[in-house]
């Protein structure tokens, strides 16, 4: 058993799923290996079918897992900055597989 965040996993696979396996995860980890640095207005324009509020949370709960970092900068207006951490910049063969797989699945159904 592993305990962390107050839950318990069977097994190792079973906690990098709960890490990266919220809905907009992977297409935020993705947004963010395109281009280092974004802001929040700029995974908006790269993600725009979801909604400010869902992409803020699921962004928290990257922050808590350590995938991803934030940056405020003192300044008015605020200025906030997203970037992946290394164990983040791990998940960049994983993404990769995740949408080549995506196209591959796409390609076989649309048919």
């Amino acid at each position: 058993m592993y305990n962390y965040n107050e839950k318990y996993f069977v097994n190792t696979k079973d906690l990098a799923m709960s890490v990266i396996g919220g809905k907009y995860k992977i297409a935020i980890v993705w947004s963010l290996l395109q281009k280092p640095i974004l802001r929040l207005s700029e995974i908006e324009k790269m993600l725009p079918d979801i909604n400010q509020r869902m992409i803020i949370r699921q962004l928290r709960e990257l922050e808590k897992d350590n995938i991803v970092k934030r940056t405020v900068y003192p300044v008015v207006p605020p200025k906030v900055e997203y970037q992946l951490t290394d164990i983040g910049m791990e998940l960049l063969p994983i993404v990769d597989n995740i949408c080549a797989w995506g196209d591959k699945f796409w390609n076989s159904v649309k048919e």
